[in-house]
This record gives C-alpha cells, sequence and structure tokens, in this order.
C-alpha cells in the first residue's frame, strides 16, 4: 500500500510562489509515477502536472510555464508553483500508482492514480 502525504500549502499573494512536497511510503514494488491535483470549492478536480520515472513531465495548459514537478528516485514528488494567481486557489492532492505495465502520468487523469494523498490548501490572494 502506497501512503502519501503532502506539505507546502499555505496563502500568498498573486504573484508569489508556493513549493508543495509529497512523501510517499510503503511502496516495494516498483518505481512511481506521481502527479498533482487541485480542486476548487464547486469546480471538479483537475490534473494539474505530472511526472515519470525517466524523467518525463506533463502539464495542464493553464499552469505550463509557471508551475514546474519533479520527482526522485525514492517516491517524493515536489511542485514549484510561480507566479501564482488568485484562480489557482484550491485543494491540491498528490497521486501516484505504479510505474508498470505502460501505465504513465501523460494525460493527467485521475482515472490513472489509485494512490492519494489528503490534500494541501493553497490560497491565492489578489
Amino acid at each position: 500500500q502506497v501512503r502519501l502525504q503532502e506539505s507546502g500549502g499555505g496563502s500568498v499573494q498573486a504573484g508569489g510562489s508556493l513549493r508543495l512536497s509529497c512523501a510517499g511510503s510503503g511502496n516495494t514494488f516498483s518505481k512511481l509515477y506521481m502527479g498533482w491535483f487541485r480542486q476548487a470549492p464547486g469546480k471538479e478536480r483537475e490534473g494539474v502536472a505530472g511526472a515519470d520515472p525517466d524523467g518525463s513531465t506533463y502539464y495542464a495548459d493553464s499552469v505550463r510555464g509557471r508551475f514546474t514537478i519533479s520527482l526522485d528516485n525514492h517516491g517524493n514528488t515536489h511542485l514549484q508553483m510561480n507566479d501564482l494567481r488568485p484562480d489557482d486557489t484550491a485543494m491540491y492532492y498528490c497521486a501516484a500508482d505504479l510505474w508498470i505495465l505502460g501505465r504513465r502520468a501523460d494525460d493527467l487523469s485521475s482515472r490513472n492514480f489509485r494512490y492519494w494523498g489528503q490534500g494541501t490548501q493553497v490560497a491565492v490572494s489578489s
């Protein structure tokens, strides 16, 4: 069973930066592909960024050029968020799954991630 724990959320003014971290544990089977999702009140959960262990990264159009995802060899991922905007305000979730059988993070679909953290809140004020 893979366990994920996010940290690093908080409040920031527009134009500021935050760095989210997600620590993975409990996995002894395979490398993980990992991703970040967010959900604002009244909106559906959306994929923000994803990363595969081979170094491939994927971004939603809304964050490309502002957010950077990184993934280490120990099942941890980070999301550096720069130039934050009020519409980035949401609960941010870390997600992961086993990098086997051709599975990848590329479509940023929540259906491709079985393991989820509890979330960390990000609030951006104008």
